[in-house]
């Protein structure tokens, strides 16, 4: 997801997709140490979600929303 879409989204829609790709990255993880994870990629591409939605979360703090 872009940074643009990220942005559109309301805060309680930005939390819900936030804890979506906490849990995303939790069943990448698990399936990553079961030895079923086919493309090591995905783990890192939901580690920048993250970071993407975190660093807009606190865009939004420090704007005083």
């Amino acid at each position: 997801m872009r940074a643009d879409r990220i942005r559109a989204l309301k805060p309680k829609e930005l939390s819900k997709q936030l804890e979506d790709a906490h849990q995303e990255l939790f069943n990448l993880r698990f399936r990553h140490t079961t030895r079923q994870l086919a493309n090591y990629s995905e783990i890192r591409k939901a580690r920048r979600k993250i970071a993407r939605i975190k660093t807009i979360v606190r865009e939004r703090e420090l704007a005083g929303e």
